[in-house]
């Protein structure tokens, strides 16, 4: 069937049933070289910050509590467990640093890849590097147009949930439907379970709680298991996209939600595309100021040292989101959008190192924060991005706002720059010579014939590094 007459043919059906059909039987022949590519730079960009992740507190905390004797591999570990632990503690590893990609259910790596790797290990068959590909770009497709029939970000989020646990539950579920071959009827009961494991509220927002560390983890978890019982026959609920008491959207946004969207454009509009790669350790809310005061420094030739003062216009809503300073904890000053700015006047820039408890409590931050001030417009849209002006010491001013930061499809980081990311982080867990072999299998993936032993490249039995603090 020639990809125009499989999209015809999905017209015909249910919005969240089009969607089932066309991701089980999506192929590699169905995707452009384009959207390949850009799967598998998130992929890559995904494991660095994910092995980077083991060095946390909180991954090295949620480790300790998984099941012993199992064999399904942790990253950067010898430990093993069994495949919902393991999606579990490697999502919140994917996640716990912020250098995650975001823009899709939000944070689709960190949700999708955990748990394809805790399923690879039993795949009964060869899995080729083609399909490995094809359930990566099923979990993105799946996540965000379940967020954007939820009415997109800011109605699902302003509403207080965190999409990366809700709608990221059923990308997973995806992914994993996917890499199994399950057909579309399987295929769609994996995805309506996995609305009864959808979690995740922002109320960590407030005090810098490490629980937003394990959202992504959870819905890696939730999503292996929706796909596990949907193999064991369980059926999941028929009327769970409908406007009904009890539905996803009703509950999530309180109303009947846009259904449409689940199906819109399948084939065409690949959301992969939509998702951004974060050159920055920051939430992606600060990522576009981060930009453009990036920018105002090049155009003019000048350096943070001759910035007197920076004023943000934003959004109601990205004020809520990143506007306070909460330096004490890691989760608190990655949710700053004023320490990320300070971070990269005092410093120069904003990498994971800035975030260290060291950096946190070099007393230039402070310095450097009373010299940028917030001004929330109730008139500008809740999704807008911030309008920066930075005055410079001799009274000079300069204005600039960045739609899309670096990082997203239309302002893309180098091929360069995702490997120099991908390599700093994954150093941080494994040798050089185990990075650059991880790089090279990535970078030719879809050659290879089988990728189940993807899993062994990740894990270390050699002595565990100290935990990044």
């Amino acid at each position: 069937m020639t990809p125009d007459a499989a999209r015809s043919g999905l017209q015909a059906l249910p919005h969240v049933e089009a969607l089932a059909e066309f991701c089980a039987r999506l192929a590699p022949a169905d995707l452009p070289d384009r959207v390949a590519t850009r799967t598998k730079s998130h992929l890559l960009d995904t494991l660095g910050a994910a092995l980077a992740g083991t060095r946390s507190v909180e991954f090295r905390k949620v480790r300790s509590l998984a099941a012993a004797g199992g064999t399904t591999p942790l990253l950067a570990s010898p430990q093993r467990t069994g495949p919902r632990d393991a999606a579990l503690v490697n999502g919140v590893a994917a996640h716990v640093f912020e250098l995650d990609d975001s823009g899709g259910c939000d944070h689709t790596g960190a949700v999708v890849l955990p748990a394809l790797l805790a399923a690879l290990p039993s795949c009964a068959t060869p899995v080729s590097g083609g399909d490995l590909i094809c359930a990566l770009t099923a979990g993105y497709e799946v996540g965000r147009r379940v967020l954007d029939a939820s009415g997109g970000y800011g109605a699902h989020n302003g509403a207080g949930w965190h999409s990366t646990g809700t709608c990221g539950t059923l990308a997973a579920a995806a992914a994993v439907a996917r890499l199994r071959g399950y057909d579309s009827a399987l295929f769609l009961h994996a995805l309506t379970l996995a609305t009864s494991f959808s979690s995740g509220l922002w109320a960590f927002n407030h005090d810098g709680s490490q629980a937003k560390k394990v959202h992504a983890g959870r819905a890696a978890e939730g999503g292996l298991l929706a796909a596990d019982l949907a193999a064991a026959g369980f059926s999941g609920p028929s009327q769970v996209f409908e406007d009904v008491w009890g539905g996803f959207f009703r509950t999530y946004v309180r109303d009947a939600g846009q259904p449409a969207e689940l199906s819109a454009g399948l084939g065409t509009n690949w959301k992969v595309e939509r998702a951004s790669l974060k050159p920055y350790a920051a939430c992606r809310g600060a990522h576009s100021a981060i930009d453009a005061v990036g920018d105002i420094l090049a155009e003019t030739d000048r350096t943070a040292a001759d910035i007197a003062r920076i004023d943000l216009r934003l959004s109601a809503f990205l004020m809520d989101m990143c506007g306070r300073a909460r330096l004490e904890t890691l989760a608190g000053a990655q949710m700053s959008l004023g320490y990320a700015l300070a971070a990269l006047l005092v410093f120069g820039h904003v990498d994971l190192q800035q975030y260290s408890v060291a950096s946190r409590g070099d007393s230039r931050l402070a310095v450097a924060l009373d010299r940028i001030r917030f001004h929330p417009d109730p008139q500008m849209p809740q999704m807008a991005e911030p309008e920066v002006t930075v005055t410079f010491a001799d009274g000079g001013t300069r204005t600039a706002m960045v739609p899309r930061a670096t990082g997203s499809s239309e302002r893309p980081m180098s091929d360069a720059a995702i490997r120099a990311k991908f390599d700093s982080l994954a150093s941080m867990a494994l040798p050089a010579t185990r990075v650059a072999n991880l790089a090279d299998f990535i970078g030719v993936l879809e050659r290879h014939a089988d990728c189940r032993d993807l899993c062994e490249l990740l894990v270390a039995d050699g002595p565990e590094v100290p935990v990044f603090i």
